[in-house]
């Protein structure tokens, strides 16, 4: 799926005073068959992805609901940077989701 910058919306207010000048927009994923607005945001369980895409660098029993993902702003601030700034010169970023569900 392809990757762009989304700079409006809460989530990009909230990440703007959160992370001040590092902030260009909130990377958003493209065209998902039934979804919208899927956004790669910081947090830690469940209840904080609505369907987006978590970043961390820890996690502890991920395969059910109850799982945990650690070292979310960590890994934000590692994995964010590169992104923005290849989408902001208008280099093409894609992500491959792979569902081990099925």
């Amino acid at each position: 799926y392809e990757l762009k910058l989304r700079k409006e919306g809460g989530f990009h207010q909230r990440y703007s005073s959160k992370y001040g000048s590092m902030h260009k927009g909130m990377i958003h994923v493209q065209d998902v068959p039934g979804f919208s607005y899927i956004l790669w945001h910081t947090g830690n369980t469940d209840e904080h992805t609505d369907g987006c895409l978590l970043l961390g660098d820890t996690s502890q029993q991920n395969i059910t609901k109850d799982g945990f993902i650690g070292a979310s702003t960590e890994a934000y601030k590692r994995v964010y940077p590169p992104i923005a700034e290849a989408l902001e010169k208008g280099e093409k970023c894609e992500v491959t989701y792979v569902n081990f569900d099925n």
